[in-house]
């Protein structure tokens, strides 16, 4: 039986997001590039990480007390804010925040391990949670959850094909 997997719009748009600005390999992923393409302004300051809009300005702040790995987390998650957000959240209503800050920790797993980077690596690997996370410069643990929903899709995948 051959494993397929379909990816998801979200999958699909961040990997041409990526491509449209040059970025095809893991060490081309690079937060002051991607900030810089898109003029988001970039500050790594001893507060909690958020993403700022105000007309056409826009930041993302990170807190520079988190390790290395941690910072480049916050980074995606703050840059789905930016992109794919809306309003303040102190304001809006707790649902509303917390569908937010889903959408954002979803978009994190992708935007770290996009798709389209994942192809040229071995998944039966002994190590390979080790492997990404060198390679992507994030933790182990979010290498994990990608792995686990990758494999959690090829098996949906699979099951609604048997039927």
């Amino acid at each position: 039986m051959k494993l397929s997997y379909s990816s998801t719009p979200l999958e699909i748009w961040i990997s041409q997001f990526y491509k449209q600005l040059g970025i095809y390999a893991p060490e081309e992923l690079d937060e002051q590039r991607i900030a810089r393409s898109l003029g988001i302004h970039l500050f790594y300051k001893e507060i909690p990480s958020m993403a700022y809009e105000f007309g056409r300005f826009k930041s993302i702040t990170i807190d520079k007390r988190l390790s290395s790995l941690m910072q480049r987390e916050h980074f995606y998650h703050e840059l789905c804010h930016i992109l794919r957000h809306s309003g303040r959240q102190l304001i809006m209503p707790i649902a509303f925040r917390e569908l937010q800050e889903w959408d954002a920790r979803n978009f994190t797993r992708y935007a770290a391990l996009p798709l389209h980077m994942l192809t040229r690596y071995d998944f039966r690997q002994m190590e390979i949670i080790d492997v990404l996370s060198e390679q992507f410069k994030v933790t182990p643990e979010l290498c994990q959850e990608r792995l686990e929903r990758i494999k959690g899709r090829l098996i949906l995948n699979n099951l609604l094909n048997i039927s």
